[in-house]
């Protein structure tokens, strides 16, 4: 008998960022018939991009938007939603330890997301999960991955909406922090250039360790959706210093062995769960 078809809701801060974490897991849903729901939190205005990317009158926010649809048909999402907050940058003050920020919209423009309200956030993402009748989520670690405040904050609303909306299985994708420093190292031993912000002192504090971890799921038959996904997101492989590397570019420019070892195994942690990777699928096994 082929297994009940369950709903998958992944949220994320921006487009580009279902691509590096959970394109797999999508993917594979999708392919076995389940439903898949992708929310992001921002359109990514305040990204970078190449002085001459845009076309006339396009903004950032239009571009990231038409990529991030691109993607999300590669890897199968039935539903695309953005939560309606803007993108806060990379140095908002939100997520400084012990500083409470309130959100000030101006009555136009969207709040950053980092400055938002954490219960109003989370209860517009529980309705998406009520509605879907979601049977899993995926949010972030409490690191938000590399400390991004968007990507902190996502962590802090998905763990709410999660709470509120009774969501049966929570899960923080990451990426082991072991792996990533090895895989810094085999890109340094091909020549391939990093950006600057991936040395090796910075993964003492980035996503997750690998005593930590209780989900390693095997993508590896994803990997050309989620290749296709990440190529859907042109722009980001761009830069307005003509000098700069993207992480996309350098991504996407490891040959199709190193792409498999970087990218063939998405990551997770269920808090409900002791530590220690014992399962190997998204759906199961559900927290008792």
């Amino acid at each position: 008998m082929a297994p009940m078809a369950q709903t998958l809701v992944c949220f994320h801060a921006h487009p580009d960022d279902e691509s590096l974490l959970t394109a797999g897991v999508m993917a594979a849903a999708a392919a076995d018939g389940h439903r898949v729901v992708l929310v992001v939190a921002t359109r990514g205005e305040v990204g970078q991009v190449a002085g001459d990317y845009l076309g006339p009158d396009e903004t950032l926010a239009d571009r990231r938007w038409a990529e991030l649809a691109r993607s999300a048909l590669e890897l199968g999402v039935r539903r695309l939603e953005w939560l309606g907050y803007a993108d806060s940058g990379s140095a908002d003050p939100a997520t400084v330890p012990g500083q409470a920020v309130d959100a000030e919209p101006d009555g136009t423009d969207p709040v950053p997301f980092a400055r938002a309200d954490v219960e109003e956030a989370a209860a517009k993402l529980a309705e998406i999960l009520e509605e879907e009748h979601a049977d899993v989520l995926t949010t972030y670690d409490p690191n938000g991955g590399y400390g991004h405040p968007d990507h902190v904050q996502v962590h802090r609303v998905g763990r709410r909406a999660g709470e509120l909306a009774a969501t049966p299985i929570v899960l923080e994708a990451t990426i082991n922090r072991d792996l990533i420093r090895m895989g810094a190292d085999l890109a340094d031993s091909l020549g391939v250039e990093l950006p600057p912000q991936f040395s090796p002192s910075s993964f003492d504090h980035w996503y997750t360790s690998a005593d930590e971890l209780t989900h390693a799921v095997d993508v590896r038959a994803q990997l050309p959706a989620k290749r296709a996904s990440m190529e859907a997101h042109g722009s980001q492989a761009t830069s307005a210093d003509p000098g700069a590397t993207r992480s996309f570019e350098s991504f996407l420019s490891l040959p199709p062995d190193y792409f498999e070892l970087a990218f063939g195994t998405e990551f997770f942690v269920n808090r409900g769960h002791p530590p220690g990777i014992a399962a190997t699928d998204i759906f199961e096994p559900r927290p008792s």
